[in-house]
This record gives structure tokens, C-alpha cells and sequence, in this order.
């Protein structure tokens, strides 16, 4: 399979020619990989722009954290970090996403300049979500979500993993659809680290290829997450801080993209933007070698 073919296109954003690298703003006290760090406008503006210079298509920006055991920061604070944020990156010329489950954020979000909704839980967490996306035309992204995580990892029990997060992912796929949603603007996301254990991440990464059956193009958000110091630290280690997993984040950007994903989303950009670069070629050679073999044939 030509894996650009199962890229897709997502309709009201760019076309890239390989998978997208979206960048994290976090603009929060509390993420568990650089909380603090871009807590303050200036500062998040000046990170979100640092991160095209890197090499990030779009920029993803947040103010409420979705870690585990996180608590909810009430609206009008979510408001006051997200927005100020996004029109400023946009007014820069900036791609942006906002990343919440509210739909009052997602609404001023996109009036102020963002072009794209990225909601954890998939529309679930707000029922206005859902209608704001659909009468914006914005594109939305669909993460599989059973929950919030106050109080650690909510049923994270599966018996296939895989086919249990395709089968909530279509059903909640059909909810937006019948939401208004359009067909070209939604993008589906594996919800890796939510409600997972490192097995069910792993086990989601080897089967990117089931997940494209759903018909969506596919982002993947792996970056320094719990799976990969779990992967670093091996049996008996103890994991290393979610800074030192950028590499690890970077071979998993490879491969996603060598599966088609159309982007992944990371907090450390210039290493998985070269690594979605060096996929897309090997992905070419593969491609030129297929039409010398059929011209050949003949």
C-alpha cells in the first residue's frame, strides 16, 4: 500500500504531502510534561511560534490538563489562557487547533482565529460541543475517551483492545455525523494513554492500519507519554521524566507515519518533524521503485 493514499485530507485545513507534525502549547500550571513552562500569553505565543520555526504544520493550544488525577479549571479561567492565545498565534499567520471539551472554549476559539477542534473526549464531555463544531464548519478531531481521569485511569479494561477502541471510536464517529459534523472534517485519534495501559498503547500503535479502516484520517498523540518511560525503563527500571522521551516520541512519529497516520502531536517538534520527513522519502523510493518494476513488466 502507498501510505499517502490512506493519509486523507481533512477539508478547511492545509494539504500536507506527509504526515503533519501538530505542536503543543500548554498554556497550564499543572501538564504533566512541562507544566508552567508556557503559563503566561507572551510566553505561549513565543513557544507556539518557536514551534514553526521547528518545523510544526499547526499548533495545538490548551489550557486545561488531561493528565491523570488532573481537576478541572472552571471556564472563565480556561477562557483567559486558551483565547488571548489563539488570536495572537493566528494573527501570526499560525495553523491553529484548540485543544478542549468545552464547547463556550471551542466557540470563542474559532472565532478568534483557530481552524480546528480537538476534544479528548469526543463531544462527550460538553453536549454543546457538538452543535458549535457542526455550525462552525470546523473540522473536528474524535479521541476515543471513556471518562474523565480525576482519580487515575478509568476503566481501563479491555478484552481487545483494538477492536473494543475501533468499535466506541465508530460509534462515536456516527454521534458527530448525525451532530452535523461533515464527513471530510472529522479526524479520528486512538486516545492513546486514556484509560490505557501500556500493553493497550502498544498493542493500538501495531494496528494503526485497522484504525484507518474507520475512513478518517488519523492523528496520533503519543508524545512523552506513560507507555514509552514504561517502554525506556524495561521491566525493573523506574521510567524516565516525561522530558528525556523525546526520542522515543520521535520513533513513534516515524512509524506513524510510515502507517499513514496524516498527523502526529508532540511537544518537542524539530526531532519528529525530521523523522515524518525521512518516512515521506523512504515512502517515495518505495513508490518509484513500484513504477519501475510495472514500466518493466511491460
Amino acid at each position: 500500500m502507498n501510505n499517502h493514499s490512506g493519509r486523507g485530507r481533512v477539508s478547511g485545513l492545509p494539504a500536507w504531502d506527509r504526515c503533519a507534525v501538530m505542536g503543543v502549547v500548554n498554556v497550564t500550571p499543572d501538564s504533566f510534561s512541562d507544566g508552567g513552562r508556557w503559563f503566561d500569553t507572551t510566553k505561549a505565543v513565543k513557544h507556539g511560534l518557536d514551534l514553526v520555526t521547528e518545523g510544526a504544520d499547526l499548533v495545538d493550544v490548551g489550557g486545561e490538563s488531561t493528565r491523570p488525577g488532573a481537576t478541572r479549571v472552571d471556564e472563565a479561567e480556561e477562557l483567559k489562557r486558551v483565547v488571548p492565545v489563539v488570536g495572537l498565534l493566528a494573527a501570526e499567520g499560525v495553523t491553529v487547533s484548540v485543544d478542549t471539551m468545552r464547547a463556550s472554549v471551542a466557540e470563542q476559539a474559532l472565532a478568534a482565529g483557530a481552524v480546528l477542534v480537538n476534544d479528548v473526549s469526543g463531544g462527550l464531555a460538553d453536549p454543546a460541543m457538538i452543535p458549535v463544531v457542526a455550525n462552525a464548519g470546523a473540522p473536528f478531531v474524535v479521541m476515543h475517551w471513556r471518562g474523565f481521569m480525576e482519580g487515575g485511569n478509568v476503566k481501563g479494561v479491555y478484552a481487545d483492545v483494538v477492536s473494543e477502541v475501533l468499535d466506541e471510536l465508530h460509534a462515536r464517529v456516527d454521534a458527530v455525523l448525525a451532530g452535523g459534523v461533515a464527513p471530510d472534517r472529522i479526524v479520528v485519534d486512538p486516545g492513546l494513554g486514556f484509560s490505557k495501559d501500556a500493553d493497550h498503547d502498544l498493542a493500538l500503535l501495531a494496528h494503526l492500519d485497522r484504525l484507518h479502516g474507520l475512513g478518517h484520517p488519523l492523528l496520533v498523540a503519543a508524545s512523552r507519554k506513560r507507555f514509552l518511560g514504561r517502554v525506556l525503563a524495561g521491566p525493573e527500571g523506574a521510567p524516565p521524566p516525561a522530558r528525556e522521551r523525546d526520542a522515543a516520541t520521535a520513533a513513534v512519529s516515524a512509524l506513524a507515519a510510515h502507517q499513514g497516520a496524516w498527523a502526529v502531536r508532540v511537544h518537542e517538534v524539530r526531532a519528529t518533524a525530521d523523522a515524518v520527513r525521512v518516512a515521506r522519502a523512504v515512502e517515495e523510493a518505495r513508490g518509484a521503485e513500484a513504477v519501475r518494476s510495472t514500466e518493466g513488466a511491460r
